[in-house]
């Protein structure tokens, strides 16, 4: 019988790190097709050892002997509480902060966060709540965005650019601020800078994030600022 108990418990936390494999399968396969640094390997082993620590947490906690010269009171999920604070390294290590001060990987740093969470809750024998939760973050960051980029409001629908453009003078400063201004390119911020050419000459160089709403491609965006007979130098980043 002593056997038969124990098989059966080697049996359930096999499943619990099969299924908590297998959903973080899922956001690791969305972050891999995205080309995101943390695919597939990483999301498996955060949900995996979570799931395995979460497990060994809440079995040590109810089958630890009692003694009778010791008080001895656990916590179940005290290992569990610590998965989420040990995630938290790997999560700001995909935080990137780019020369154009955009910020990157909080998305996927929320998703290490998430697949821990998932080894938790299968750890814990929350199967349903579990696979409903990955559903819901599929759906938020699969479906909706894209929903909302057509249908909803403006500010939404706009996509940023990071421009930098050369001018020989400050009157093509203001040359290329109105040239914005007329055709709806709305700048979210912007820097401008002296450069210094042969010790003799100086120029002028831009740095604009912009807001745009436009179906144009980046490429498409890159020829027709180009044309402008202002503008010595031109670089083009979407953000």
């Amino acid at each position: 019988m002593e056997w038969l108990q124990e098989h059966m418990g080697n049996t359930e936390v096999i499943i619990k790190l099969c299924f908590a494999a297998l959903l973080s399968l899922i956001i690791g396969i969305e972050r891999e097709l995205k080309k995101k640094p943390v695919g597939l390997k990483t999301s498996i082993v955060i949900a995996t050892f979570s799931c395995l620590l979460t497990y060994i947490s809440i079995e040590s906690a109810y089958t630890t002997p009692a003694r009778d010269s010791i008080n001895i009171t656990m916590d179940p999920l005290r290992l569990a509480a610590q998965i989420v604070t040990g995630i938290g390294f790997l999560g700001a290590g995909v935080i990137l902060r780019k020369g154009n001060d955009s910020i990157t990987g909080l998305t996927t740093a929320a998703m290490i966060w998430g697949a821990g969470g998932i080894g938790i809750a299968v750890g814990a024998g929350f199967y349903i709540e579990a696979a409903l939760t990955v559903c819901i973050v599929l759906i938020g960051i699969e479906i909706i965005p894209p929903i909302m980029t057509k249908f909803g409001p403006k500010r939404l629908r706009s996509k940023e650019l990071f421009l930098k453009v050369l001018v020989s003078d400050t009157e093509s400063i203001s040359k290329m601020y109105d040239y914005l201004n007329e055709n709806e390119l709305y700048i979210e911020s912007i820097r401008i800078k002296d450069i210094l050419i042969n010790n003799t000459t100086t120029k002028h160089e831009m740095e604009m994030r912009l807001s745009i709403i436009t179906k144009k491609s980046t490429v498409e965006f890159y020829q027709m600022v180009k044309q402008k007979d202002f503008i010595e130098r031109i670089e083009v980043e979407s953000i």
